[in-house]
Formats: structure tokens, sequence, C-alpha cells
């Protein structure tokens, strides 16, 4: 088995947020919490504006600056190579948070401890998909071998956008069906 991540089909998604709720919900976050976001970003000026939308969670990346940034190896690669976390090893010091440039780890107050996406590796044990994935109404999430997933959605799929930290620092497990307008470096997120 390769190397597991997310596939995003941008040029697919409406942002409708049923992702990002599916995954509050599976893993009983509190309000404040939310472990996959779903962003809105306007580019362009009248007459041609555009935008788009961006579901992200953790990327669980080759290089992830979490885990070298874990003193106590609470935050750690997992057989399958994906980023996972130990709840008994953490301190709660937060250095992963800090360390993350996509701001994926959370610190839970009332428990002490980071929390962050695990990519539901419960559900994949039993052979079931990512709650976000199984809950998109349009189907524009995937989870699986990224080689796969490159030969089932094409391979011009991209892994950095102006949004994003640059890919390099990483090696982020992520591919993206970019609408043409998310490369636009002038861009706004919406309030929602």
């Amino acid at each position: 088995m390769g190397k597991l991540g997310f596939y995003f089909d941008m040029e697919a998604c409406i942002g409708c947020r049923t992702c990002q709720m599916a995954c509050k919900d599976k893993n009983n976050l509190d309000i404040d919490v939310l472990f996959r976001r779903v962003k809105s970003f306007e580019t362009g000026v009248y007459p041609k504006p555009d935008a788009y939308n961006y579901s992200g969670s953790c990327n669980h990346c080759s290089d992830a600056k979490c885990v070298k940034g874990c003193p106590t190896g609470a935050m750690y690669y997992a057989e399958d190579g994906t980023v996972q976390h130990d709840n008994n090893k953490c301190i709660g010091c937060k250095y992963c948070v800090w360390n993350c440039p996509y701001g994926v780890p959370q610190y839970i107050e009332k428990k002490g401890v980071v929390e962050k996406c695990n990519s539901c590796k419960d559900l994949r044990d039993k052979g079931q998909n990512p709650a976000c994935i199984d809950a998109c109404i349009m189907r524009c999430l995937h989870f699986g071998d990224l080689d796969k997933l490159k030969q089932e959605y094409g391979m011009n799929l991209v892994s950095e956008l102006p949004i994003l930290p640059r890919a390099s620092v990483t090696q982020p497990s992520l591919l993206v069906k970019a609408k043409s307008c998310s490369s636009d470096r002038n861009f706004r997120e919406k309030e929602v």
C-alpha cells in the first residue's frame, strides 16, 4: 500500500459544510472545535468575480511538523503512514499546535490534551470510509492510496494553493482538483 491521503474536488464542492458537521458529530466535538474546516474564498473583481470553497483537515504530511515538535511521542506516524495522536502520551504542551503550519492540532482545554483529525482510523480499520467522505453530498471528498487517487482522478491535481502553506515544507498527503480561480493570490476569505 502506498501513502494514504485525502482527495478534494474543489470544482464539485458547494460549501455546504456537511463534511465539517459529520466530523464534528462523529468525534463529539465542542462547539468551538473543528477537525475539518470548510472555508469560502472570493477572487477577481467585477465584472469577473469568482469564488471557491476549500474543505481541509489534517493532511497527514510525510514531513509532519507536529510529529517533529512533539516531545513525548504523542503525535506519531501510524503503520499506515497517517499522522495519529495518543491522548495517553499527550501532556498538553501545545508544541504540535504551534508547529503545524495548517493549524490542525487543537488544544482541548477541558481534557488538557491536543486532538486532531485521525482520518477516522477506527472506521478505516473496519473497512469503512472516514465520516467526512460518506457525508459529502457532492462526493467531492475521498480518502485512500494517493497513487490510486491520481490514477482515478487525473494527474493534474495539486497539493499547493495560495491559501495553504507551501507544500514543500511538510509534504502533505493531499490531492486537490482545483478551480482555476484558486490559483489567484489576490483572494479574500468570505465571512460565514
